[in-house]
């Protein structure tokens, strides 16, 4: 299962919520990557957004 919740409050919430109740399962449970948009800019980013893209960095290759 692929959650694609909002990356707010709300939609952390609701994927938190969901994934408790499937977690016995044995269902693979993801999310959506979070980070900075494509063509944004870093000064304009928030706090939470920054967190987001430097937990999920990617290695260049």
């Amino acid at each position: 299962i692929i959650m694609a919740t909002n990356p707010n409050l709300a939609g952390d919430g609701t994927a938190l919520y969901i994934s408790s109740l499937l977690r016995n399962t044995g269902v693979k449970i993801t999310r959506l990557a979070r980070g900075l948009p494509t063509g944004s800019t870093i000064e304009y980013a928030s706090g939470k957004m920054l967190t987001d893209a430097i937990i999920g960095r990617q290695k260049l290759e």
